[in-house]
């Protein structure tokens, strides 16, 4: 029988025949396995795809790359991202070294060692904005500047540390308080002298921009000027005896306890900061005076005594008066006047509690009367003293009239002058009144209650000293019958 599976002609109908099951010895059948249809081949394909994304990532690499030919300082960048190009920028300056010829020998010193930085990123993002890759029209040789920067306090003590012999310290100017003088003193300042920071930073960046690894110069001396200068501590200083001359404790205006300056001075402190003249307080200092305050400051009331006419005008204080006052807490004055002497004020004001006083008022007039040969004293209207007088005599009257005392002498002559009928020298308390007639002592004669005198009234001579001192200029002196 033909197998029914080599058969290229067999149908549908065959295979369904095949696979029947009949009666009898009729045998059945299986389909045989297909042949497998031949696979395309794809070999172009798997050779394209390799060279198609070289060319995207050419394309790529184009967007993000500096062009070939561009330096940054001295440092060659082309074909490297800008962030690569920032790490060569500043490995460059890094390793850039300086030799430097001092009177002692040469010493060397890199941009790391000094303490140099550039902005390296913004560098290498200029460079690429000038010259990309993507454009060929940039590829042509392009240079970026990238000024250095020095950390001066580190340049400073890697050159100290490799050229020490060739520096000298400044010594910085000071303030002191000098107890001989009583008043703040100045120390000058001296330089010193070191190495150029500025001449070695030119030289690192011409080293750096010229794509030099190593750079030769010589070593510059210049001076170096203390932080704290002459000028500065002379204007402290001043500030500070300015302090002196004003410190205490103020009542409004008055300096009402006063402290010494030699004291004051032991309550600051004047140092350096950074080259800067800074005054600090003690309150503890300040406190044993602050302690005795109240004693200082605390008083009662005076109450004044005025001498006045009728008329109420004064002519004379007698006894001032003066306001009581209690001073308030002292809590924290100490640490408050510390404040106030740190800013540069040495005028404290207290703050007291005042009790007015009151004022006596004693109205006081003289008058003389011619008829009973008297002096009586007024005040308040009341007689407080009365004596036996001398007036003038009938040749040479004493007048009449209201008048006040004017001119007044401890001591003088009388008539005493070329044509004068009569010198009297020496005559104790004058108090005139009317021209020159008015009160003095009479020491040469006894004779009084009786008209003795050339116009003027004796008195006995304690009397006339007495008046004298009791009635101020402007006294109103009645003389009548």
């Amino acid at each position: 029988m033909t197998d029914l599976a080599t058969r290229p002609d067999a149908g549908e109908d065959d295979a369904r025949d095949a696979t029947s099951s009949g009666d009898g010895d009729v045998p059945s059948y299986a389909w045989a396995t297909p042949e497998a249809a031949p696979r395309k081949r794809r070999a172009a394909l798997w050779i394209g795809i390799p060279a198609g994304a070289t060319a995207v990532a050419l394309v790529a690499a184009s967007l993000v790359l500096i062009a070939p030919g561009t330096a940054v300082a001295g440092v060659e960048v082309g074909g490297l991202t800008a962030g690569a190009a920032a790490d060569a920028i500043s490995t460059r300056l890094a390793q850039t070294t300086l030799v430097i010829e001092g009177p002692g020998g040469d010493f060397r010193v890199t941009g790391a060692d000094l303490g140099a930085s550039v902005d390296a990123q913004a560098a290498a993002e200029s460079a690429f904005a000038a010259h990309p890759l993507w454009n060929p029209s940039s590829w042509f040789p392009g240079e970026i500047e990238a000024p250095i920067a020095l950390d001066e306090t580190r340049a400073i003590e890697a050159l100290r540390t490799v050229a020490g012999d060739l520096f000298v310290d400044p010594v910085d100017a000071a303030v002191a308080f000098d107890a001989a003088s009583a008043t703040f003193v100045v120390t000058d300042a001296v330089a010193g002298e070191g190495i150029d920071v500025d001449t070695v930073q030119g030289a690192l960046q011409g080293a750096f921009e010229s794509g030099e690894l190593t750079r030769t110069i010589e070593a510059s001396i210049v001076p170096v000027e203390a932080a704290a200068t002459t000028d500065e501590a002379t204007a402290t200083a001043g500030m500070l005896n300015g302090m002196l001359d004003t410190v205490g404790f103020y009542i409004g205006e008055e300096r009402t306890v006063p402290v010494a300056r030699d004291v004051a001075a032991t309550w600051v402190t004047v140092t350096v900061e950074d080259g800067d003249f800074a005054i600090s307080a003690d309150p503890a200092a300040i406190q044993p005076v602050v302690d005795g305050l109240a004693g200082a400051v605390d008083r009662a009331p005076v109450n004044a005594t005025v001498v006045t006419d009728t008329a109420g005008e004064v002519l004379r204080e007698e006894t001032a008066g003066v306001t009581g006052r209690a001073l308030e807490s002292t809590d924290g004055i100490a640490n408050r006047f510390a404040d106030l002497l740190e800013g540069g004020n040495a005028a404290f004001p207290l703050t007291v509690t005042e009790t007015p006083f009151t004022t006596t008022t004693l109205v006081r007039r003289i008058e003389v009367n011619l008829s009973s040969q008297r002096v009586f004293l007024f005040e308040n209207d009341q007689v407080v003293q009365s004596w036996a007088a001398s007036s003038g005599l009938a040749s040479s009257p004493t007048l009449a009239g209201n008048f006040r005392i004017g001119w007044k002498t401890p001591m003088q002559d009388m008539g005493c002058f070329p044509g004068a009928t009569y010198c009297t020298e020496n005559v104790p308390w004058v108090a005139y009144f009317n021209g020159d007639q008015g009160f003095h002592g009479a020491y040469w004669h006894n004779n009084f209650g009786r008209q003795m005198s050339h116009g003027c009234v004796n008195l006995p001579v304690s009397s006339a000293k007495f008046l004298y001192d009791w009635a101020p200029k402007g006294t109103q002196v009645s003389v009548h019958y």
